[in-house]
């Protein structure tokens, strides 16, 4: 986590967005969020799908 911590605090010194990629537990979110990323990206909410997928998903998210 050490290496994790420098990484962002080295981005963050350059003036940019952090996002961590690759997250797939809850916890691993909470320790990347509290390390200081700006946001994750990863399978905890879903899975890779292709374009259309991605929207019908959007499309019956925002109707339910």
């Amino acid at each position: 986590m050490t290496l994790t911590v420098a990484i962002i605090v080295m981005a963050y010194k350059l003036g940019l967005k952090v996002i961590a990629e690759g997250e797939e537990t809850i916890e691993q979110r909470d320790l990347l969020i509290g390390a200081g990323c700006d946001s994750t990206q990863g399978c905890l909410f879903s899975k890779p799908v292709p374009p259309e997928k991605f929207e019908l998903l959007i499309k019956t998210d925002l109707m339910s």
